[in-house]
């Protein structure tokens, strides 16, 4: 990935440019020490002056708060100015200065809108950071004055939080009443320029130690650069949150959100003030103490998925090349191209108003889909259907190009939606809500919602959906929560279950599913482990790590992040921005694919030559789920799971078909369902007993009350469970019906009994 820079040919300020902002995604703002506001166009290489500032108004910081006008375009609505003379400024559309304010004794050296523009900050010279109303009115002193300049300051996304510089410290100020600070040691100089990104919560700075920094919301440091040649002078996140931009003297670096630099450009431009990204994350202005405008766009977008292999060569072209025939296709637009998203067979490239679909068969004929706002910030791609995510909202398509749905949700901001709190799956989507970070919404591809959201007991910081499985009943959803353990959910249920959630592991770093099958993989501590049947932990907890395989991940280096799985290859990213690809058993597979088409005999010839201890644990939960008694009960027998093996002779020994499946679902770990298949079949005896042999007791009680049989052999089975606990009664639907129901245990033995003898009798 590389900057392309470029400069104004025909006009220039006579002084330093010490603030830049963007317009739209076509023109950009830019103000100096020579008083003037310009207005650059980017399409026809223009300039104008918008106005001429006072004499004494020197411009430190420049922020303008924007409004989305139809969806597609952005217009400024009103520009902060802030200056050496202790006042920040309101300049209205037509350039005119609508309000001037005394803010701070001393220079201003910090002003910014909040997100949702209805307050601004100020920090100055004198120490103080004060919070302002949209008109201009002081609101409330945010800090007082410690003798120490705020040099820079940013908003957190849901504007309830304050980030400033302290010196050498950071500081993170809550704006509600008596909560507390979060102060930390950032650098070993003054820190001179600040960003927080409002998408992945992390925090970059830079100082006059030459370096810059990568923090978390929390403050705990992330990544640390090399020494440079001359301070950092300015920060900016792109407002993906993917990459962030840093300037110095006679240097700008373009870096990864983990801190390690794509490219580096030395431009002869003397330190860069201010930088600034366009709102569709493709280019960056900044200002320059040669008194030039630098505007620079990116390329060497790189994306791939098998064979493929997606490059942008400049703002309109994209190359595609295939790297088993060596051929190449270049692929050119009429407008900027914003985003290249390549998986599942197909390429999708988003200019400024269309996405086009491209099948990777045939890259002469795209499907045009026209973009309802000018702005996508996310493409996911699954096997059938893609979802644009767009300034204000969600657009489900297939791949011929049809609008299928657009979901919403109440909290739903996809301006500030963290790319790793929403997947898409096969006909699913879910997404980490906004305004809970303890929910998960999920939603069919329809947009309707499946069974209400899943609430965790903590904050969710990353969701993923399984592309695997015969029906929407295989689909699994993981997610991370804040202390790093990773869970794994089922999504769809049957009508008469309900969702099951279990741990699988944790210090999870990262996790990623296969493309096809249900494996997933996740950097766990210092090893890289892979789950071949993830389902597993709902079936028989004892048996996952015998389904697992552990890696050494001491090779990927300090803080390796899972970029890919497809096929048998994961893509491991180390912290240096190098790609490592590990490899994958292609036995694993296999065994899915053998399984998913009722291939047993397959799957034990494929478990007998490789002789490998996960494959046949896989197997016999396979087998199990399918019911398939045989192969489970030699699957389970290969791994010396011997109780397993007489329980499954136990099943075979009984005539009853229905008694056999309901059987095979309890060892299944299916309680619901062998419940359902007892209860069809008209054995409501068998289900009361069923759910009895699984302590169930409520669930007994109310099968034996609703078919108004057998409400003394759940009472006495329950009297019985409590004596040998030696603990008193403490249900009330129990108690209250013990005390109206007479109990014979010698009468419950023999209804009991014959229960079982007219069984017999009827198979």
């Amino acid at each position: 990935m590389q900057l392309k820079i470029e400069f104004p040919r025909y006009a220039e300020h006579s002084d330093i440019v010490s603030c830049v902002s963007w317009n739209n995604t076509e023109e950009v703002l830019s103000c100096g020490d020579d008083h003037l506001l310009m207005k650059w166009n980017l399409i026809t290489g223009d300039s104008q002056k918008v106005c001429e500032l006072p004499n004494e108004v020197f411009p430190l910081d420049f922020h303008s708060f924007s409004r989305n006008i139809g969806g597609r375009k952005q217009t400024q609505e009103q520009l902060l100015i802030t200056s050496s003379d202790g006042r920040f400024h309101l300049v209205g559309k037509s350039g005119r200065i609508e309000k001037s304010v005394d803010a701070h004794k001393g220079a201003v050296l910090v002003g910014q809108w909040s997100p949702d523009g209805s307050s601004l900050l100020t920090g100055g010279e004198d120490g103080n950071l004060k919070i302002w109303s949209r008109s201009g009115m002081l609101r409330s002193l945010a800090v007082q004055g410690t003798g120490v300049p705020v040099y820079s300051a940013f908003w957190s996304s849901d504007s309830t939080q304050v980030l400033y510089t302290q010196g050498k410290h950071l500081v993170i100020k809550p704006l509600t009443p008596n909560s507390k600070s979060n102060r930390w040691k950032a650098h070993d100089g003054l820190i001179l320029k600040v960003a927080w990104d409002h998408v992945n919560g992390r925090i970059i700075s830079g100082g006059e130690d030459c370096r810059y920094k990568v923090w978390d919301m929390y403050g705990t440091p992330i990544f640390s650069s090399l020494l440079h040649e001359h301070s950092i002078t300015s920060l900016a996140w792109s407002p993906s949150g993917d990459l962030f931009a840093v300037g110095s003297f006679n240097t700008i670096r373009l870096c990864d959100k983990s801190g390690w630099s794509h490219c580096l450009e030395k431009p002869a431009t003397g330190s860069l003030y201010c930088i600034a990204w366009s709102t569709d994350g493709t280019q960056l202005a900044a200002g320059c103490a040669n008194h030039k405008l630098l505007l620079a766009h990116i390329i060497g977008r790189k994306v791939e998925w098998g064979q493929f292999e997606g490059l942008t060569t400049g703002r309109k072209s994209v190359v595609v090349h295939d790297v088993l025939s060596d051929g190449s296709d270049a692929l050119e637009f009429s407008e900027r191209v914003i985003h290249l998203a390549l998986a599942y067979k197909h390429l999708v490239v988003v200019t400024t108003t269309q996405a086009y679909i491209y099948s990777t068969s045939n890259f002469n004929t795209p499907i045009i889909i026209d973009l309802r706002e000018g702005s996508v910030s996310n493409v996911l791609l699954s096997d059938k259907h893609l979802v644009l995510v767009e300034r204000t909202s969600l657009s489900v398509y297939n791949f011929e190009g049809r609008l299928l749905s657009s979901p919403r949700w109440a909290s739903l901001n996809t301006a500030t939606l963290n790319p790793s709190h929403i997947t898409l799956g096969p006909d699913t989507i879910a997404a980490r809500d906004q305004a809970d970070e303890r929910l998960i919404q999920v939603l069919d591809i329809s947009g309707k919602d499946i069974g209400g959201p899943i609430q965790h007991s903590c904050g969710v910081m990353e969701v993923g959906l399984s592309q695997g499985g015969k029906t929407n009943l295989d689909i699994l959803l993981a997610f991370v929560d804040k202390t790093r353990d990773l869970f794994i959910s089922t999504v769809y249920t049957r009508p008469t279950a309900f969702r099951r959630i279990d741990k699988l592991g944790s210090i999870v770093q990262s996790f990623k599913w296969n493309s096809a099958l249900n494996i997933i993989a996740a950097m766990q501590d210092s090893s890289l482990i892979l789950w071949y049947y993830p389902f597993i932990l709902f079936v028989d907890k004892r048996m996952t790590k015998k389904t697992a395989v552990i890696k050494d991940a001491s090779e990927f280096g300090h803080r390796p992040r899972l970029m890919s799985f497809v096929d048998n290859y994961i893509g491991i990213q180390r912290s240096d921005g190098a790609i490592i690809n590990s490899g994958v058993s292609p036995y694993v597979g296999l065994l899915h694919g053998y399984a998913s088409t009722n291939g047993w005999k397959e799957a034990l010839r494929l478990c007998r030559m490789v002789q490998d201890e996960a494959l046949w644990s896989c197997l016999a939960i396979m087998a199990t789920q399918a019911k398939d008694i045989e192969t489970a009960e030699t699957a389970y027998a290969a791994i010396n799971f011997y109780d397993k093996v007489l329980y499954i002779q136990h099943i075979k020994q009984n005539p009853i078909k229905a008694v056999r499946l309901a059987e095979m679902s309890l060892l299944g770990g299916n309680i619901q369902e062998a419940e359902m298949i007892l209860l069809q079949n008209g054995m409501i005896f068998r289900a009361i007993m069923s759910n009895i042999n699984t302590h169930n007791w409520e669930r007994a009680l109310e099968i034996a009350v609703r078919h108004k049989t057998h409400i003394d052999t759940v009472l006495y089975y329950r009297e019985k469970f409590m004596e040998r606990l030696e603990k008193p009664e403490t249900n009330e639907k129990f108690k209250e019906l013990r005390a109206n129901v007479d109990i014979n245990a010698e009468q419950v033995e023999k209804k009991v009994a014959k229960e079982y003898e007219m069984e017999k009798e009827k198979s």
